[in-house]
């Protein structure tokens, strides 16, 4: 029998494949309950508007023609809505597809990428599959140290990565940080600034990204149509870079890497700053009431600026995230981030946060009971 591990890349056999959330459908098929919600994915609770909807309904009947490989369209409604220029656009299977063409295009063996502890698990994987060596440096306060990033730049150093706001911690650096930061880096090295959740964020020391690429030519910053716009089913992000970076992208990008539907949903919804709106409120009022529930049940958490917020038991959370599924409710363990103690709790509807809320009393109380009797 081959030993197929042998014939991989060395960077492969280093990795384990991606964990999602675990779906609804799992949990019912395990548990055999109903009326599950699930927590654990940052998803919009609201979803795509409905004239996003109608959009994506719209392309029904162009399904058998390829999409538009050029993104024209999108690039001309990104340069209307947000300034930026076409030629700076690459766009992807979502903004993971992003990340991967950068590491595609400057990694490789003898290279490295810097990361964050507790920083997007998407990042060690295209560096390692790529050969490329994996810099960690220590958190702060679960949040990204620059000046320590910085120190630990060689001249092996090819890229480093910055989650703003960061997954799963919910941490962001303010605007006068990254700009001394910027303004420190070698420009042979590439920042690519992951803006994920950025249309979440309404701190006064928040930078966007967007506002810097013109000033920092190493300088990448990835958006996507994921989180706030509602449709991580549709796979769509994009990032904006020198547009000689873009030109090398672009290269390495697969023709037609976006279909004709995110296209067309991406397309409408950059346009419906009433359903934006709606989802930051949402999302806003959410957020308070998970803050509060942990403030009155005596857990600490750490402050957020996403869609979720990441709440510290002070022991094994893997417990108390089992006692969450048998109620029905689905969030994300973080152990594979270095955060065996935290849960991360994606904000839902008002109905959704109060049935985590209950449930996580519940999940409590019952851990009381357990260690009473010896459990």
């Amino acid at each position: 029998m081959v030993d197929f591990l042998k014939l991989a890349q060395p960077g492969i056999t280093e990795l384990s494949p991606y964990q999602p959330g675990k779906p609804v459908e799992e949990l019912e098929r395990e548990l055999g309950i109903a009326d599950i919600i699930k927590l654990a994915s940052n998803e919009n609770p609201l979803g795509p508007s409905p004239v996003v909807r109608a959009s994506i309904s719209g392309q029904l009947a162009e399904l058998a023609r390829y999409p538009d490989g050029s993104a024209y369209q999108l690039k001309d409604k990104l340069q209307a809505k947000l300034g930026i220029v076409p030629a700076m656009v690459t766009v992807g299977n979502g903004s993971n597809d992003v990340l991967e063409l950068v590491a595609r295009v400057f990694l490789g063996p003898g290279l490295e990428s810097i990361v964050s502890e507790h920083s997007f698990v998407v990042y060690p994987l295209v560096t390692k599959s790529l050969g490329a060596e994996l810099t960690v440096i220590p958190a702060i306060d679960f949040g990204q140290d620059l000046k320590a990033t910085l120190a630990a730049i060689s001249d092996r150093t090819r890229i480093v990565f910055i989650a703003n706001p960061n997954n799963p911690t919910g941490t962001w650096v303010s605007k006068q940080s990254l700009l001394s930061f910027l303004d420190a880096v070698p420009e042979e090295v590439l920042v690519v600034l992951d803006e994920a959740y950025a249309e979440y964020v309404a701190e006064p020391d928040y930078p966007n990204g967007l506002e810097l690429v013109g000033d920092y030519p190493n300088l990448i910053v990835t958006r996507t149509f994921s989180k706030a716009y509602g449709l991580a089913g549709l796979r769509i992000g994009y990032s904006v870079s020198h547009p000689d970076i873009a030109d090398l992208m672009n290269r390495v990008r697969q023709p037609f890497n976006v279909n004709a539907m995110s296209l067309a949903a991406a397309l409408v919804a950059l346009d419906d700053e009433a359903h934006l709106q709606e989802s930051i409120r949402v999302n806003n009022e959410g957020m308070k009431m998970l803050t509060d529930a942990c403030d009155q049940l005596g857990l600490d958490y750490i402050p957020s600026v996403g869609n979720f917020l990441t709440i510290d038991f002070g022991r094994d959370a893997m417990p108390i995230y089992e006692r969450l599924l048998r109620e029905g409710v689905i969030v994300r363990p973080i152990g594979v981030y270095g955060m065996p103690n935290h849960l991360r709790v994606t904000i839902g509807l008002p109905e959704e946060n109060m049935r985590f809320i209950d449930s996580l009393k519940e999940a409590l109380s019952g851990g009381v009971k357990e260690a009473l009797s010896g459990g």
